[in-house]
């Protein structure tokens, strides 16, 4: 019999885990297979279209032959002069001229494009040109972005978990150390010996009713009111705990008995699961400042990996492009010349932009509390005094 039953509980743990795991990763499989189709659209739209010779470019191709010409005829013009019109003419020269789009709309290159659509980056140096690709862009971002903040929201309830056990767990620790230096031996000794008087006072009998268990205690009355308060929640609620505990193992056999109401409840946590989205981050509290050290930490983390395959780039430069993708600004203004590369640092981008959402809740709240104190301020410095008229 407990051969048969160690089986079935482990089936049931797995099985519990992974309708735990299941709402987080359908959200992230959601997006990569958004990503994935949104690639394969654009390189076929973008990377098929046809180039056509523009009037411009080949307005641009004359006023180029004239400057060179001018310069092989009048060999003493100013240098200067030369180069400010070289560069006001290639402000001019669309791109679309000298590349040809296959060489942009690769598989790698327009999952790259989805990749900065739907996380809002928009870096400006990948774009559609055809009035096709334009339309699916304009409707591919609508449905992706709210995709994306989901999938940013679930995994941020993850990351404020982590974040707040760890911070809860050092801040344990610390008090820990802190109390150890400062307690003495026999200081400590009195201590414990007041705690187990105390506790042997309080006597819990299982029937016992929250007025009964009042007036059993004679001295009740003359111990503090914070710590007889705190006696008597502790003793209520490891009563109550006792109390649930056979129920719930009751619970457990019912449902095990029968698979079908057992399938229901699962799918009641499922749902239950994804009520629960969001509700992490707005109980999550830490240090601003903490949050702050975390961001620049793993910026210089990227910063200091970025450059084996951007040798363009040094530490400060791609400390510069990490924080304006993690931020969402993308000015476009630094390029990166292997963009398939980066692609691999999807995980990393996507984690990024939950620690500095994360970080600019946290700052939002904080100014939200600082606006509702000034205004409490300015109120109370407002309010009229009343006046005692006599009688």
């Amino acid at each position: 019999m407990a051969s048969t039953a160690q089986p079935l509980r482990g089936k049931r743990a797995c099985q519990k885990i992974f309708w735990a795991v299941f709402p987080h990763a359908c959200f992230i499989l959601s997006l990569v297979i958004y990503a994935f189709l949104g690639a394969l659209m654009f390189s076929h739209i973008e990377g098929n279209r046809k180039v056509n010779l523009s009037e411009e470019y080949r307005t641009f191709l004359q006023s180029l032959w004239y400057i060179s010409r001018n310069l092989s005829d009048n060999m003493t013009e100013n240098e200067e002069i030369f180069k400010d019109k070289i560069h006001t003419l290639l402000n001019t020269a669309e791109r679309d001229w000298f590349v040809n789009p296959k060489d942009i709309w690769t598989f790698f290159g327009s999952l790259f494009f989805c990749c900065t659509v739907f996380t809002t980056v928009g870096y400006g140096n990948t774009y559609p040109v055809t009035r096709t690709g334009k339309y699916l862009c304009m409707l591919y971002a609508l449905f992706g972005i709210p995709l994306m903040f989901l999938v940013l929201t679930d995994m941020g309830d993850i990351l404020a978990t982590v974040l707040s056990k760890s911070y809860n767990e050092f801040k344990k620790l610390q008090s820990k150390i802190l109390a150890s230096k400062l307690c003495s031996g026999s200081t400590c000794n009195k201590g414990n010996e007041l705690k187990s008087r105390a506790q042997t006072k309080v006597v819990i009998n299982e029937p016992l009713t929250i007025m009964e268990l009042l007036k059993s205690q004679a001295g009740v009355k003359r111990k503090q009111i914070k710590y007889r308060n705190a006696e008597i929640f502790e003793m209520l609620i490891a009563r109550e705990n006792e109390h649930t505990k056979p129920a719930g193992n009751k619970s457990i056999e019912r449902w095990s008995s029968c698979p079908e109401l057992a399938r229901g409840k699962t799918m009641c946590r499922v749902i239950e699961n994804f009520d629960k989205i969001g509700k992490q981050l707005e109980k999550f509290d830490v240090p601003i400042v903490l949050m702050v050290l975390v961001i620049f930490v793993y910026i210089s983390c990227a910063a200091a990996i970025l450059p084996n395959w951007e040798t363009r780039l040094d530490f400060q430069e791609a400390f510069y492009f990490c924080f304006i993708t993690l931020t969402t600004i993308g000015f476009g203004d630094t390029q990166l010349e292997h963009p398939k590369f980066f692609l691999f640092f999807s995980l990393y981008i996507i984690i990024g932009m939950e620690i500095v959402f994360i970080a600019f809740k946290l700052g939002q709240d904080r100014l939200i509390g600082l606006y509702k104190k000034v205004i409490s301020f300015c109120g109370e410095k407002k309010m009229p005094s009343k006046k005692v008229y006599p009688k």
